[in-house]
Formats: structure tokens, sequence, C-alpha cells
């Protein structure tokens, strides 16, 4: 019989809860809680069994276990009855190789893993899944729910009213005042949640909904909670599974609040722990310099680690100073031979750019994680020759005033990459003149970023 448990992640203490308890934080010793699974019982099948089962189930349309997260359920919550399982075939998103864009940068197995292709337009989908399933098989069975709260910078608001939504359970955000995109204001709205939009920054929304959920009737949906957790682990797993169960050398991730680090982490570790990987992945955590707490303590080996006031990025989706998921961060990257680099306004703008020249079509959070990319090879710390992922994590279609600020040049710098669009008049020979043109300006340039 599979089973999991909600563990507290201090090795002092490892007290241990039922995942069907409201809780969030460990009462004996206040620190943050895992999901933990009985590995005894999900080793006795044999991991070319795992795999065969879970290719077979991948992207069909056999409920629940055609979505990516649902696919590998025994791994995620075992237990749960499939009627309250709350699925909109999340996961699944394309693992493609950025061919030209690699070229650029001289580095031949560079590839993109883009969760933003998903329902919501983030990877944030991936734990909200798991997470408003067990809340509704929790309210079947009598807990006093009554909605559920997030503090959100965008993604996470709009992944929770979805899944709500569809669940037909009632959702509250919580969100800082003209510090998110219009396409992320609008998804809560459009999906009926309650949406408070508070005169403060991320982090002071965080405090709020942390003590409107010790009222048992609302559950908190942030990363802290471990559930989402559980969900986005299945992102690493999917990636090798898309490798054919092989293991890329480095994965570039965004790091905002830091849940997604450990969470990629954890499908690593319970692939190498049931024998389906025999090695890990180096793990780079890309950081906003204007948001940088996890890079200022990685500079320091990570022998303190001190919360920043985030000042205003491009990449707002992580402009989070003092991340509640920190500590579970720290140790995958100790355990994952991680690395922390930071980007600057005008590197992440840039690299955005540059992927979309390429045809990607990027967020902000991935321009942070491509100009890591950048800066990495040039240090040498990456190598040319490592396959190298890089996981986009929402639709850039939710930032498109940030593209058409750039192409504008209206960001304050130069915008190396922008592309204005061409005032001509009707005809044809205006339109060829202005085709040899750009065609010249094409093969003049170069993007000199190495």
């Amino acid at each position: 019989m599979y089973s999991a448990k909600f563990q507290c992640i201090n090795e002092e203490c490892r007290e241990s809860y039922p995942l069907d308890k409201i809780i969030y934080q460990c009462e004996r010793c206040g620190s943050l809680l895992e999901v933990v699974h009985d590995l005894k019982p999900l080793s006795h099948r044999s991991a070319a069994a795992w795999i065969k089962l879970f290719d077979e189930r991948y992207k069909t349309n056999q409920w629940p276990y055609g979505s990516g997260v649902w696919g590998k359920k025994e791994w995620v919550l075992p237990n749960i009855d499939d009627r309250n399982i709350v699925s909109l075939y999340e996961g699944g998103t394309n693992l493609f190789w950025a061919e030209r864009l690699g070229k650029m940068l001289g580095i031949e197995d560079l590839w993109i893993k883009m969760c933003g292709n998903t329902h919501s337009g983030s990877f944030k989908d991936l734990g909200m899944t798991v997470l408003v399933s067990q809340v509704k098989n929790m309210i079947s069975n009598g807990a006093p729910i009554k909605a559920v709260a997030c503090a959100s910078t965008g993604d996470t608001s709009a992944a929770l009213a979805v899944y709500c939504a569809a669940a037909g359970i009632q959702a509250i955000v919580l969100l800082p005042k003209g510090k998110i995109s219009t396409a992320q204001l609008i998804q809560p709205i459009c999906s009926g949640a309650l949406v408070l939009s508070l005169d403060t920054d991320f982090d002071g929304c965080m405090r709020v909904v942390q003590e409107i959920t010790k009222d048992e009737g609302i559950y908190l949906a942030n990363s802290m909670n471990s559930l989402r957790i559980e969900g986005q682990k299945t992102v690493g797993i999917e990636i090798v599974q898309q490798f054919e169960w092989e293991v890329p050398d480095v994965i570039i991730i965004p790091g905002g609040n830091l849940g997604n680090v450990s969470a990629l982490g954890n499908g690593f570790l319970m692939m190498k722990n049931l024998g389906l990987i025999s090695k890990f992945p180096r793990i780079v955590v890309a950081q906003a310099q204007k948001a940088n707490p996890l890079y200022l303590s990685y500079l320091q080996n990570f022998e303190e680690f001190k919360p920043v006031k985030a000042e205003k990025t491009l990449a707002s989706a992580i402009q989070i100073g003092n991340p509640v998921s920190v500590q579970k961060a720290i140790r995958t990257l100790k355990t994952f031979n991680g690395i922390v680099e930071q980007a600057s306004e005008e590197e992440l703008a840039d690299a955005a750019a540059l992927g979309d020249k390429t045809g990607m079509f990027n967020c902000p959070h991935t321009g942070v994680a491509l100009a890591v990319l950048i800066k990495l090879l040039k240090q040498g710390k990456i190598d040319k020759s490592e396959r190298v992922v890089v996981i986009s994590t929402a639709h850039g279609l939710k930032f498109t005033e940030f593209k058409v600020q750039y192409h504008e040049k209206k960001l304050g710098f130069a915008c190396r990459f922008a592309n204005r669009p061409v005032e001509s008049p009707p005809t044809v020979e205006a339109v060829k003149d202005a085709l040899e043109q750009a065609l010249k300006q094409k093969d003049s340039q170069s993007p000199g970023l190495i």
C-alpha cells in the first residue's frame, strides 16, 4: 500500500503529520514541512516497470493519468480518491532543442522546457492541481475549509483561481497593487476569485495571507504548503522522461519564493532512490539582481541568509526579498552541486529578446535564466559541451507590456535587440526596399554576448 505524509524538514525534529491535516509548519519546532513517501512499497516495482507505466500513461486520455502530474500519481498523492482530482491536463509541456539560440551562444545541446505552455500559462499549474485536489478530498471528508488563499506576484493567483473554479471552491488572492501585469491581474478576476489588491509588496501580501490562514476555514496555497511542491517536482521527472530517461548535465531555473528549486530537486531524488537514474544534474538558480537574497547568501557559501527589500524588477514574479522556501532551496543546492547567479535588468531584457528572435517568446523570468546561462558560459562554469535545460516558467503573452516597452526602447537602457515597426508607403517598391534594409541589418548583426 503506497503512502505519504507531511514531515518536518528539521533533521533534529522530523515530526510527521497526515496529509489531510490543516498544517503548514511543524507544531513542535516551527520549521517548514515536506511530503515524504514510504519508498519501501514503491521499490517493490522495478525501475523498468515504473518507466514502462509512466510512458504508457503519458499524454493519453485515460483519466486522470494523461496529466503530466497525475500520470505519476503513486509518487505524488497515492491515496487520493480519483473522483476528487481536479485536473486540467497540466504538464506534458514541450521540451525543445533551442538550436539557433545555442549556436549563437556556442552551445550545441541547449534545451528549453516550456512550462508556460499549460492551462493558466505557468508552471504553477503543476503544484496547484495537487493542492486543490487535496483540498477537495479533505472537504469531501468533512474538513471545514471554506476557501483557499494565496499571496501572489501573478502566476500563483492565476493557477489557484482557475483550479478552484474547476473544483467549485472559493479562491482568495492577495496581489501587490500595481506590481503585476494586466494579463496576470485579469486571470483570477475572470475565474471568479476574490481579488484583493494590497498597497504593499509580495512580502507584505505573504504576511497577511499567513495570518488569515490561521483560520482553518481558509486554506493556504503558497509554496510553504508542501503539497504544491509535490506537483511541481514532476517537471524534473518529465524532463528526464522526455530525454528517454537520461539526465541532463545542467538545469537552470528562475528563483523567487524558491519552492520550485526544492521541487525540482525532489523529483530527481525520488528517481534516484527508486533506481530510475544514477546521477544528478547540477541545478542553477537564476535571480534578478534587484531581488537577490539567495545569490547574496551563496556568495557566503550559505553560511547565513538575510532577507532583502526587493526592488522593482521587470521579472515581477520573482520580486521577492524574503522567500519562504529558502532553507529547502539551500539544502537542494548543496545536494545538487548548485550555483546561484544574478542578472541585471538590461541583461534579462536583452536575453529574453534574443531568445524571442529565435522563436521562443519568453517571459522576463525566463530572460533571467537565459542571462544567467550566458554569464556562466562566459565564466566557464558551464561547459559548452554539456546538455543544458533552461526552465521557462510562464508564457510570454502574460508580459506584453514588458515586450512593448522593450521594442519601443522605453526601459531606460539600449534594448539591443529592439525591433520597431517600419512605417511605409503602400507600394511594392517601398516594401521591397524595407525588406532589403532588414536583410542587410540581419546579416550585419552579431549577438556578441559571449
